[in-house]
Parts: C-alpha cells; structure tokens; sequence
C-alpha cells in the first residue's frame, strides 16, 4: 500500500559507486567470471534517478481492507499533489558494473536478453553480441530509456510490452468481454486497461504488480469503495486515486518509480496521470478481472 524503502545501507553504496566516474573503478586481479545472464535482483538504477525517483520505492499491500467512509465534498474537492519532475522517467537497471564504468555499449546479457531479441526479430539465442547491443539501444534510445547502453533489461522489456498491447490489448482473449465495464490486470506485461464490450475506454497504461509473496490476486474483484486521497495509516505514505478493488489492494498512483525490479506488496501502481484518468474511467460496483503472473512471482 505505500512507500517503504530498502536497506538504507545498500542504498548508500549504490549512490556512493554510481556518483564514481570511469576512471575511479579499479579491476580487481582474479575476479570471478560474471554469470552468463545477470539476474534482475543484481541490477541497479543506470543513472540517478531524479529528485521525484527515490533509489527504490516498494508499496506494501494492507493486510486488511482500509476502514470505508464517505469523503465530504471539502475532502474531494482537493486534487493529490503533483509528482515532482522526473518521478516516471524510464530509468533501466543494469549491472553495478556497468553503471559504474559508465559503458557505451553493454556486453553482459541480461535477463530479457531473448524476448528482446525475439521482440526486435534479432537472432534470439539469449546471448549479447555486438550487433544485440546496437539494436536494443537504438530502441532504448528512441523511447527516451537511460542509460541507452543496449542492456537487456526490465524496463526495456516493459516498454515493449505496452507497445504490443497498445493496438489490441485484448487481442488474445484473456481478459472477459462483457456488456459493462471490465478493468483487465495483465500480471504477464504489466499492462492494465478498461474495455466496455470489445471497446478499449481507458489505457492500456504501465503498472507495477504485486512481488513475490504478495502477488496481486488473481480472478474477478469488484471495485467496493474509492478514495482520491487515501493515506495508507498502516505504512503511512499516500496512496492518491485509490480505487479498492479486493481487501487492501487496490489501483493507485504512487510517487516513485513504477518500474522497480521488485513489485508492490499487492496493488496495481500507477503514473499520477494514469491514475487520475482511470479514477474518471471506474466507479463504485465495477469489476475487475486479475490474470497471470509478474515475471518472478
């Protein structure tokens, strides 16, 4: 449900090495072979995320359903504040050493590396190779992803997903086609919309799902109550736009970074401006349809 933050510690080191130039990064003699494919967990920002963008940002899901009320008019009548600039930028993870020798073009594989390459109709045979590296940041660099260092990692993939999703987003059926509105959770690409029949009427749009543990949970949910300006008083942080749609979980904007390595504790987390717009989409009573798995749950 709101914002809590990793080891202070770890973040330390992280800013300490990234703030490093290329020159200060000393080669340590015997060093073990870097594994074939860098798992997610090990990568880090690329660059330092702006002034909106904590290091890393993770939203608990409540255990238990918020206490329901009805906000006055004075209450509604305020909008949540705005994200500072910078909050949503698409700021890849990538190796520490990678970031700390600020590359030019990465020769590690990542662990997108083949539905990247699949993706961009590369030979798709999990490796980097020169000619991986060029063609994922030529991609990178198109839709504004730093660093565009050619990594093959969770943002870029994320991209590409909501690309594929944008024409059709329903295109393979998963999400019930019905005579009212539906707001389809797409676990698999991170990608959430609402259609009314076959018709599209919000999105599809980015989001963050819940992390291992926490899965947001799958099957139909009802939207049961609505609050534009919740505040999660169990992790006291803010939760705008908050549309409940099964105990404690629910769609929010947070203020971070939805494109984090690990999910939320549980909710949909959205951009301010997605949650805004589908805070006008759904009302109270409106169904929601939950299908798939986030990569690593």
């Amino acid at each position: 449900m709101c914002e809590r933050r990793r080891s202070a510690g770890v973040l330390v080191v992280a800013v300490a090495v990234l703030s490093l130039g290329a020159g200060s990064a000393v080669a340590a003699t015997g060093a073990p072979e870097p594994p074939a494919v860098v798992p997610e967990s090990e990568l880090v920002p690329g660059v330092a995320p702006g002034p909106g963008q904590p290091w890393a940002v993770d939203t608990p899901d409540q255990v238990l359903p918020p206490k329901v009320y009805t906000p006055g008019a004075k209450e509604d009548a305020v909008e949540p504040k705005a994200a500072a600039p910078g909050t949503y930028d698409l700021v890849e993870y990538v190796p520490l050493s990678d970031a700390v020798s600020k590359v030019s073009c990465s020769k590690l594989t990542g662990p997108y590396q083949k539905q990247i390459e699949q993706w961009l109709k590369l030979k798709a045979d999990g490796r980097q190779s020169a000619a991986d590296c060029k063609a994922i940041q030529k991609f990178q660099k198109q839709y504004g992803i730093k660093p565009a260092i050619g990594f093959a990692g969770p943002v870029t993939w994320y991209q590409m997903m909501l690309l594929s999703a944008r024409k059709d987003p329903n295109a393979e059926k998963n999400c019930p086609v019905r005579s009212y509105r539906v707001a389809c959770v797409d676990l698999n690409r991170q990608v959430t919309w609402v259609q009314k029949g076959s018709k599209v009427i919000y999105g599809p749009v980015q989001m963050r799902s819940g992390r291992k543990g926490y899965a947001t949970r799958a099957g139909w949910h009802t939207v049961y109550w609505r609050h534009k300006n919740h505040w999660s008083t169990l992790y006291n942080s803010p939760m705008p736009y908050a549309q409940f749609f099964d105990g404690g979980q629910a769609f929010h904007a947070v203020y971070g970074s939805i494109y984090t390595t690990v999910g939320s504790w549980g909710c949909v987390n959205l951009k301010l401006g997605d949650a805004k717009r589908l805070w006008g989409v759904l009302k109270k009573g409106d169904k929601v349809y939950v299908w798939g798995h986030r990569t690593g749950t």
